[in-house]
């Protein structure tokens, strides 16, 4: 065997020197492990790797070569058999190399290692579990049997905001091909050559270049990249539009994409109808895909992508299945936008498109909490569902590095779905993603697990080991010793922890990614020791140090969220927001609350105040967060299409009269003002605001000198409106 790479191989170690080792600290778990010694193999300096002519120079290899240094012949030297089904080098293996695509077989023994993959990324699966099996120089003993559960496993680029940067992209593909993923679908939002304006346009040779370079990198790590394209919003069902679509997808292949996907999501118009869609994926799969030979399947996000969307008396989902081609992929999120995925969802929506749903999870995904860290476990779908889905992609955080750690988790849950461990997983991925660490990422990644009050109404636990403490400690209002102790030991260990990582250079991607996160939780461990300690503070004098010392906590923890990470959507920071920082401010605000009562005193027992409510009879709309700050109220926008039927409203109540010098609706749709109307609530009654239909999309009000309580937002039109909602903004007037 020629090569060029003669990197070294493992350190040559004694018996006596190697720790034991096991398959089962491998990620994604094996699906088979034969444990045949309890004794491990050291490697010599070099081994005699022993393979078929075909297989020198193809992407296992390589991956095998780049770690071994390879000897020339077999003589003296530790053999390593490698090959795939047919290959002379391992037929006599061939009988254990399981029936599965991308399917291995490895043994590591004495005297030798074996590799049969039943397919060329089944060997190159094998040889990642040999890498990943390796500890301090030495190999565990026995044989793997090992294929995935579901066909197509990776992740979608597909959130709104900033996309990955060129660095970023090139650090995913490597991890996918560690932890066996294959499949990436480049589709983010806000490039304009994958969706509008620029769909029609090839790319700047810069970005064509760095395309190009992707496909060969996601090819070594035996990854398929997908280039999806965005045409709906504006796409004309025409020849003209169908061939400019065409010739943007050969662009794409001379680059050296093999994949393809066309996605019509979160979009409007005449670029809804499931007939013309059908009718030209169709074509693109008969005169593209198929005529090519060499491209994967093609792959499609259709508009009705969920559920709760779905109406199949209009029958959107029926014409896809009916009218589709049966090899064209149809991507689902489940019972709504962001969803776990369980057997009647599967069942339900494989019924309707004639075929096994394409998954598309939208975790851990935070283009619509941007002001929270999604560090936690990956849970909630069903173990049951391999067989009933031909693919399952995860929607990432516009944070690569950050979002590893559900990637980790969500290629272990696609590979071995019965064996799938939530929390094991969990915790061997911020391990791996920070070894030397792992405890201080684990203590940060507790309390920044859940999302915030969102319009998805997507929750997950958080601070979840602390919880009982916390409950206990609040229902004592801080008398429970023993709940006393261990939220004051956990809030040390935040701010310890924080500080750990701030001053890490272990992985500075991530620490640059999650830093204002990384602040915030340092600020919150503090905040906590001072709270606990004002709960039992007897001495008057004390009392008011510690109040002076949280107050400005509290006043450093606002800075940070007024000042970092200030996004144009959900601006700020949070940390422990659904059970951590509830549970201190509520004891903060019992304890000053109570020294005023003995004291005679009025220090101030607030922490957060919001004096806005929001309601609503548009589903969409309906938890939508509000946010205030410096006299402007707004709601957090939605990435997806809003249908708003007649009579629906949008109802904003105050506390307390306010006015407005500025009243702003982004309902992203051109001269739609005239479907709404617009009325305040003053003295109890409703009067009616006109509205001026601004620049493009913007709808303004004004209200002049009037005091109101509310204000409401109808639709007035017969028909359904189909409108965004991008943006919301209430200027309150200084007193």
């Amino acid at each position: 065997m020629k090569t060029s790479i003669t990197l070294a191989f493992w350190l040559t170690l004694g018996s006596g020197a190697m720790l034991a080792q096991s398959f089962g600290e491998v990620n994604p778990a094996p699906q088979s492990i034969a444990k045949t010694s309890e004794k491990n193999v050291a490697m010599p300096q070099k081994a005699y790797v022993a393979a078929d002519a075909k297989r020198y120079g193809t992407y296992p290899l390589q991956s095998l070569g780049a770690w071994v240094n390879v000897a020339p012949d077999k003589k003296n030297n530790f053999p390593i058999y490698v090959g795939v089904k047919g290959d002379k080098s391992i037929k006599k293996y061939e009988k254990f190399i399981p029936k599965k695509e991308e399917g291995y077989y490895l043994s590591v023994q004495a005297d030798r290692i074996v590799i049969a993959g039943a397919d060329e990324r089944g060997l190159f699966y094998g040889i990642q579990t040999l890498k990943q099996s390796l500890k301090n120089g030495a190999l565990p003993m026995g044989e793997v049997t090992d294929f995935p559960d579901v066909k197509y496993r990776g992740v979608v680029e597909g959130f709104y905001g900033t996309p990955w940067s060129h660095r970023d992209r090139l650090s995913q593909l490597d991890f996918y091909g560690k932890h066996k993923l294959n499949v990436y679908i480049y589709g983010p939002k806000d490039d304009p050559y994958h969706s509008v304006p620029n769909w029609r346009k090839p790319y700047p040779e810069k970005e064509a270049k760095q395309i190009k370079e992707l496909v060969e990198y996601a090819h070594k790590n035996g990854v398929i990249f997908y280039w999806a394209i965005h045409p709906g919003q504006d796409i004309k069902w025409n020849e003209e539009d169908r061939n400019l679509l065409i010739a943007k997808f050969e662009k794409m292949y001379e680059l050296g994409v093999r994949g393809f996907a066309v996605f019509f999501d979160d979009i409007s118009g005449e670029g809804t109808k499931a007939d013309k869609q059908a009718e030209l994926l169709n074509y693109i799969d008969n005169h593209f895909v198929q005529k090519k030979k060499d491209v994967a399947p093609l792959v499609m996000c259709p508009t009705e992508y969920n559920k709760s969307w779905s109406n199949i008396e209009k029958g959107y989902l029926p014409t896809l299945g009916n009218k589709l081609n049966p090899g064209i992929e149809i991507m689902w999120t489940g019972n709504t936008v962001i969803a776990c995925i369980d057997k009647p969802d599967m069942e339900w929506i494989n019924g309707h498109i004639k075929r096994k749903a394409y998954i598309w999870w939208n975790f851990p995904v935070s283009d619509y909490v941007r002001d929270h860290l999604l560090l936690g476990a990956t849970y909630g779908n069903s173990l049951d569902i391999a067989n009933d889905l031909s693919g399952f992609l995860s929607n990432p955080m516009e944070r690569a590095e950050a979002s590893k750690i559900a990637l980790y988790s969500v290629a272990d849950y696609t590979w071995n779905m019965k064996n799938y461990d939530s929390d094991k997983s969990w915790r061997r991925a911020i391990a791996e993603l920070l070894p030397n660490d792992a405890e201080a990422l684990q203590v940060v990644a507790n309390h920044n697990s859940d999302l915030g009050p969102n319009g998805h109404r997507f929750r997950r636990d958080e601070s979840v080991e602390l919880q009982p403490a916390l409950t206990k400690l609040w229902n004592s209002r801080g008398q429970d010793v023993e709940a006393y102790i261990k939220v004051l030991q956990e809030c040390g260990r935040l701010s310890a922890a924080a500080d750990i990582l701030l001053a890490g250079k272990e992985n500075v991607p991530l620490i640059d990614e999650i830093r204002p996160w990384l602040k915030q939780s340092k600020l919150l461990g503090d905040y906590g020791v001072q709270v606990l300690s004002l709960v039992q503070e007897k001495d008057a004098k004390q009392f008011v140090k510690t109040y002076k010392h949280a107050k400005s906590l509290q006043t450093l923890m606002y800075e940070v969220d007024s000042k970092e990470n200030q996004n144009p959507y959900q601006p700020g920071v949070k940390v422990g927001s659904k059970v951590l920082l509830p549970t201190l401010d509520n004891l903060f605000t019992y304890a000053v609350t109570e020294y005023n009562k003995q004291h005679n005193q009025q220090l101030d027992s607030k922490t957060t105040y919001m004096p806005f409510t929001l309601e609503s009879t548009v589903p969409q709309l309906v938890s939508q967060p509000l946010r205030t700050r410096g006299g402007t109220l707004t709601a957090s926008p939605s990435n997806e299409v809003i249908k708003w039927e007649k009579g629906k409203h949008l109802t904003i109540n105050s506390e307390s009269p306010i006015k407005a010098s500025e009243i702003l609706f982004d309902l992203g749709v051109n001269n739609i003002a005239s479907a709404f109307t617009l009325e305040v609530k003053v003295n109890g009654s409703w009067v009616n605001i006109p509205l001026q239909q601004g620049g493009n999309t913007r709808i303004t009000a004004n209200t002049g000198n009037l005091a109101f309580t509310a204000l409401r937002l109808t639709q007035v039109r017969d028909a359904e409106a189909q409108v965004y909602f991008k943006n919301f903004k209430l200027v309150q007037k200084a007193n």
